[in-house]
């Protein structure tokens, strides 16, 4: 089973310019999820949706291409895909010669499929053509960050998270205050998370607290998405919900992982200010 010490994180890294999906690197997801105790039939469904903005290759007259791309991995697949092998992936399309936009689309769909265990869509624009898709946008929710909270816990501690069962509601919540740390270099990751609800009135001060609490919690973007919603299935009971973090982008990527038990339910793939 490969592990994140394994991948490319935190080890100087030749820049090959030449086609290599063998630079991807899988991770199973199946060891972060038995720490959350989910076993078998998974709880949720979802998907991370993977924004490139530094794709390139040739055409088949030596001329650069530039493109916008977007990926869709489901959260059924067994693997993730580490950050870094995905940039360094899609840094050796920078000298390889492709006869048409197409041709990369289904290279990109094909190798991910391959690493990721299940399959994966892309969609490839070219730069000119992008338009309104790279436009910035925003939220429709509740901003919980302007709660006057005192903090001492900087590691998550989910029984902060408290709920009131004698009053139901329908809520859609966000905060900006999300920071986790990368699994293996520490380095920090920025994001944006909306937790829309059906359930026990969710005491907002306490989910912000326990939000922040992640803010020295070393852990992969769609690790923390799934131990939030865990955390707030397991103490808040909801009967419905949704978890969407937007997280910034390093290296021309972002990555915005999104679970939920509603049936049929589907992120907008919205570029938020700091993406």
């Amino acid at each position: 089973m490969a592990t994140p010490e394994q991948s490319p994180l935190g080890k100087s890294s030749a820049y090959i310019d030449q086609y290599d999906p063998s630079l991807l690197f899988p991770i199973p997801r199946i060891e972060k999820r038995l720490e959350l105790g989910i076993e078998g039939e998974l709880p949720f469904s979802g998907v991370d949706i993977w924004n490139a903005y530094e794709l390139s290759w040739l055409n088949l007259k030596g001329k650069p291409v530039v493109a916008l791309a977007e990926f869709f991995i489901p959260a059924s697949s067994p693997n993730l895909i580490e950050s870094k092998s995905f940039k360094l992936y899609l840094n050796s399309f920078n000298q390889s010669k492709f006869d048409s936009l197409q041709s990369v689309q289904n290279k990109l769909e094909a190798d991910l499929s391959s690493a990721a265990g299940a399959e994966v869509h892309a969609t490839v624009v070219y730069l000119h053509q992008a338009g309104h898709s790279a436009d910035i946008g925003t939220i429709e929710a509740q901003c919980i960050d302007d709660h006057d909270v005192d903090i001492e816990h900087y590691q998550t501690l989910p029984n902060m998270l408290v709920a009131n069962s004698e009053v139901l509601v329908t809520e859609r919540l966000i905060s900006h205050l999300l920071k986790s740390n990368c699994l293996v270099t520490g380095q920090p990751d920025w994001g944006s998370v909306v937790i829309e609800y059906t359930g026990p009135k969710i005491d907002q001060q306490a989910l912000l607290k326990y939000l922040i609490s992640f803010r020295q919690h070393n852990e992969f973007h769609e690790q923390c998405v799934e131990r939030i919603y865990t955390d707030l299935m397991a103490q808040c009971h909801c009967e419905s919900l949704s978890v969407y973090a937007r997280y910034t982008r390093r290296g021309g990527l972002d990555i915005n992982p999104f679970r939920s038990n509603v049936e049929g339910a589907q992120p907008e793939n919205i570029r938020l200010v700091r993406q």
